[in-house]
């Protein structure tokens, strides 16, 4: 059975086999010119028609629609979903084969499934950090989202690229797509759900830490204040229970009753990724410093409870205590800060990153500000940021952040030496290294 890639190609080829004519297909019911218009493309069949088209030509309406037998398109189907438990609770190197998979069996087939499966391969390589090759895959899916829009959404592609720039350093080309996508959420008045929430995460991560208000923040508290956080109910064994129980009905070659059994563990996933993303973003606003300390307070909290109610995450448990801590240092509650600080800490000896050095940061400030000595934390936080891998993408932000911070900090404490070489860092980190030869750093390269 002829399996080419259009409708209008599936349906001349059908009725050239049959040695039809289009006035023939066409019957009482409707016209040979209508049928010509849909085999040369210039028309798409309603199901109706679409129905009526293939009772005509011996095939079922499923093959005529999409090129592949119903059989074929529902095993198509249920590896797209094992392959989105592979990547939302499994290894994102094995859910980006099976995509890989996906799309070399389906190939022109079916092309909207095609697309999915390229969208989830693209998902899986930022999950693996791969930042590059993502980027290149969503920048080609937004090229094929704009030529074929029934294909695929151009939405969540902007979005997950803007994610993707602003991981790899890119700042103003991530808040430029964050821009964009908020354009087109705005059009489709979108403030609740899933891309409601992911866009409101990349509006406000790509917005510094002192920037004023803004219609793109604006957005952001608009979604805070929709979405009201998820119970924090840890569904994982449910999880696994389905997606174990979908790959026994697979097994036994009850297709149907697999794919539902992985859209319910899929469904059940979803309350997590719903509220570990809420809690992202509320972390992020609560580190602005334009936002009310009373509900930069409420805000925090909630993003620290939901942090430490799932396990697994304990990086950016303590990134909310150090968030939580700067809004106690901007209410001059220095005691508190200092023990969100030590929290944050335990949380975080043995997690990579920046998080660590930047607690012991806070405790520097804390104690500078109690008359202590701070040098213990500050040789700490020298330590761990001197250690640290460099981005292979442009600019360390976090680092940069850091480095600028120390400076400040070793500033307070009249060390000027220790203070040019750590602002120097922070020029380096931010990416500014082909004119660093030479040149003094002062105070006024901190803001």
């Amino acid at each position: 059975m002829p399996s080419q890639g259009t409708i209008g190609d599936r349906v001349r080829g059908l009725r050239l086999n049959r040695r039809m004519s289009q006035a023939q297909l066409a019957g009482p019911d409707l016209s040979d010119s209508y049928v010509s218009l849909i085999e040369s493309g210039k028309r798409t069949p309603t199901p109706v028609v679409a129905r009526l088209l293939a009772e005509r030509l011996g095939c079922t309406t499923e093959f005529l629609l999409h090129g592949i037998e119903p059989r074929q398109r529902i095993d198509t189907e249920l590896g797209l979903r094992h392959a989105e438990l592979e990547l939302q609770h499994g290894d994102p190197v094995v859910a980006a084969e099976r995509y890989t998979e996906i799309v070399k069996a389906a190939d022109e087939e079916n092309a909207m499934l095609t697309a999915q499966a390229r969208f989830g391969r693209a998902r899986a390589l930022e999950a693996q950090g791969r930042l590059g090759q993502a980027v290149e895959a969503f920048e080609r899916l937004r090229r094929e989202a704009a030529a074929h829009p029934e294909r695929l959404a151009d939405l969540p592609l902007t979005i997950a690229l803007s994610r993707c720039y602003q991981r790899a350093g890119d700042r103003l080309r991530a808040r430029d797509l964050a821009v964009r996508a908020l354009e087109q959420a705005e059009r489709m008045s979108i403030t609740q759900g899933e891309i409601a929430v992911d866009l409101a995460a990349v509006l406000v991560e790509a917005r510094g830490d002192r920037e004023g208000h803004s219609a793109e923040l604006d957005y952001v508290k608009k979604v805070l204040d929709l979405s009201e956080a998820p119970d924090d109910v840890d569904r994982s064994g449910e999880v696994r229970s389905l997606w174990q129980a979908s790959n026994a009905a697979a097994a036994g070659e009850d297709s149907a009753l697999a794919v539902r059994l992985a859209d319910d563990a899929i469904n059940a996933g979803r309350q997590r990724r719903l509220a570990l993303q809420l809690a992202r973003t509320a972390m992020h606003w609560a580190r602005l410093a334009t936002a009310p300390i009373d509900e930069a307070e409420r805000l925090v909290e909630q993003a620290a409870r939901t942090f430490g109610a799932h396990p697994g995450n304990e990086r950016e448990h303590g990134e909310s205590l150090i968030a939580h801590a700067r809004v106690r240092l901007r209410a001059d509650d220095l005691v508190r800060a200092g023990e969100l600080a030590s929290q944050a800490l335990d949380l975080l000896r043995d997690v990579p990153g920046t998080a660590t050095a930047e607690a012991h940061l806070l405790h520097a400030t804390v104690a500078i500000g109690l008359g202590g000595d701070p040098s213990a934390h500050l040789g700490a936080a020298h330590t761990l940021l001197a250690g640290r891998n460099r981005q292979p993408f442009g600019s360390d932000r976090p680092a940069a952040r850091c480095w600028r911070e120390l400076g400040d900090l070793y500033g307070q404490v009249a060390d000027r030496a220790q203070q040019t070489a750590a602002y120097r860092k922070a020029l380096e980190a931010a990416g500014v290294r082909s004119m660093l030869a030479g040149l003094t750093a002062d105070s006024t390269v901190s803001r």
